[in-house]
């Protein structure tokens, strides 16, 4: 037993000593200069600059320029059918990493004529134009084949049968035909956009957006997005008020159903049958919700009924946010389940958001200002060299148990992530340059 007690204090002796070790730099610092120590931050803190994102913002461009190509193939052998006349029955939309028409490339063609906007780079710019052209020049000969053939390409296009399919690419579309820099005749497109949006998709019965999946007179969360900017945005072109209406009335109806005014934060499903709604905040649809807020005060008429209450909803999520933000700049997948993984795409979109309703003061840039950079630059540790985004949830449905939530799968092929990576730092380019920050006492301070 001796040995063994000897063998121990060793041990003891040895591990002592060795932490000593670790510790003995901190020792070098006299006391009243501790403060001054380095930090071990996770994230960059403190020293971006608009150049540094313009790095990451190129390398996501140049990845998705090469992952979306516009091409028309024969699905048999391959051969690229340059002359669109000669689509048929085996004509094909040449596949690449991910869809042209999904709601997740809505977002991204948005994102791509910000960055070019904020960056002067056309080869953003140039991005949604081709593709976007590249649509409308081959939608006639798709239209033709669907009659025969309900499961041609483009036919999310053709007939929409949700918002999904809709909301987020007609919104773009508009963006794009109000900039003025697309020749090609959207309006078509548009139109029948905004016709499913308005009249076919179900409602319940004071009009709000909703599902009859997974269960009767229910409400995303996501929706939110899905219909809101694409309805305030037909306001913007047409002048029509009844699209102003709708879209506030939206926004406001789904916010007295869904959000938490304690913890400043929204449930993401509500079942009008339930007595009790599960309430877990799953991220990307809170992101969903606040972008919604910031398109339609982007193009709401100052003074418009409603204008008030909405501009109210969002600084309260904003506030909501705030308080859920991790050390290392993410937000959780389950927002106030701290132990539930840190996730991309949620994390870009509230940056985005943040930071553009600083540029167009509906927020203090004070206060919020470091919320935003501190994200940015969480977001940015995401974006690999060959400019795919990790940690980004696959698409989600809606669950009623927290196991559902936390255990969805991310991948780089998660289509949700590219768009808001954009918007994100294009916007942070903008706050960058017309707020300064400061290191004070270490810690980042911007200015009014």
């Amino acid at each position: 037993m001796s040995r063994l007690f000897k063998l121990i204090a060793l041990v003891l002796v040895i591990s002592g000593y060795s932490y000593a070790q670790k510790q003995a730099p901190a020792q070098t610092l006299h006391s009243d200069a501790l403060h001054t120590a380095k930090p071990d931050y996770p994230t960059t803190y403190g020293s971006t600059k608009p150049e540094d994102i313009i790095v990451v913002l190129n390398r996501v461009r140049n990845y998705l320029d090469k992952a979306t190509p516009t091409r028309v193939v024969d699905k048999n052998t391959n051969i690229e059918i340059s002359d669109y006349s000669q689509i048929n029955t085996n004509s094909v939309i040449l596949k690449g990493d991910f869809s042209l028409t999904s709601y997740e490339w809505g977002v991204t063609y948005e994102a791509m004529l910000l960055a070019g906007e904020v960056t002067g780079d056309t080869s953003f710019t140039n991005y949604t134009i081709q593709r976007f052209k590249f649509l409308a020049d081959v939608l006639p000969y798709f239209k033709e084949i669907y009659k025969t053939n309900p499961q041609t390409s483009l036919r999310q296009i053709i007939t929409p049968h949700a918002l999904d399919d809709c909301g987020a690419m007609c919104a773009a579309m508009i963006r794009a035909t109000k900039s003025g820099l697309v020749r090609a005749d959207l309006r078509p497109i548009i139109d029948n956009y905004i016709n499913y949006i308005f009249t076919k998709e179900f409602r319940l019965k004071d009009g709000t957006l909703a599902r009859n999946r997974p269960l009767p007179n229910t409400l995303w969360l996501d929706d939110m997005f899905m219909g809101v900017p694409a309805i305030a945005q037909m306001g913007s072109l047409t002048g029509n008020k009844k699209y102003y209406d709708d879209a506030v009335r939206q926004v406001l109806q789904f916010s007295t159903r869904m959000f938490n005014k304690n913890s400043g934060i929204y449930m993401h499903g509500w079942v009008q049958e339930m007595e009790s709604h599960p309430e877990f905040h799953w991220a990307r649809a809170n992101g969903w919700a606040i972008l919604a807020m910031v398109e339609l005060l982007e193009v709401l008429p100052e003074n418009y009924p409603g204008r008030i209450d909405v501009l109210k909803q969002l600084k309260a999520h904003a506030r909501g946010l705030a308080t859920q933000q991790s050390g290392t700049g993410f937000w959780h997948q389950l927002l106030d389940r701290h132990d539930s993984y840190l996730e991309t795409s949620a994390t870009a979109i509230y940056t985005h958001c943040i930071a553009k309703a600083i540029n167009r003061g509906w927020l203090d840039a004070t206060t919020y200002g470091p919320m935003a950079l501190l994200g940015w630059n969480a977001v940015a540790t995401k974006v690999t060299e060959k400019g795919q985004v990790e940690g980004v949830c696959v698409g989600t449905g809606m669950g009623f148990d927290p196991a559902f939530y936390y255990y969805r799968p991310v991948n780089v092929y998660a289509a949700h992530g590219y768009g808001p990576v954009l918007l994100a730092g294009s916007e942070m380019i903008k706050l960058l340059r017309n707020k300064k920050f400061d290191l004070n006492d270490s810690a980042v301070m911007f200015s009014k």
